[in-house]
Order: structure tokens, then C-alpha cells, then sequence
């Protein structure tokens, strides 16, 4: 569970971390692009912890999906 709401965190964290590093690269050396590879490894980072949170919300809804259907057959 705390993993869920710590990729649910990253997913709204993680953006803005790589617009700070962004602003810090185009400050110190706008001609030579390191932070390609910061946002390659965030983005790796970001699709994993949305697939973390759409496995968790799928559960919900299947579970809650199947609380509905075992209420109405009573």
C-alpha cells in the first residue's frame, strides 16, 4: 500500500523535479544537454510507478465491481 501512494506521489513529483533540473542545465550549459539522460531515467521511473498505480486502481474497481455484484444477487 505505502508503495502505491509513493509512485502516486512520483507521479506528480517526478515532472517537476525534471523541470528543475532542466532550469538548472539551461542556467549552467544551454549548449551541452545532460539532462537528457535525467529525463530518460525519471521517465523510466514515471511509467513504472503509473503502471504501480493503474494495477492498484484496476484492483479497486474489480473488487469493488465484485462487492456490487455479490450485494444485488442477495
Amino acid at each position: 500500500m505505502t508503495k502505491t501512494l509513493h509512485a502516486f506521489k512520483f507521479l506528480f513529483t517526478g515532472p517537476l523535479i525534471l523541470l528543475l533540473l532542466f532550469v538548472i542545465n539551461l542556467m549552467t550549459s544551454p549548449g551541452h544537454w545532460w539532462v537528457q539522460w535525467a529525463a530518460l531515467g525519471i521517465g523510466i521511473a514515471w511509467v513504472i510507478s503509473l503502471l504501480r498505480v493503474l494495477r492498484a486502481v484496476v484492483l479497486a474497481g474489480g473488487l469493488a465491481a465484485l462487492g456490487v455484484y455479490l450485494a444485488k444477487r442477495r
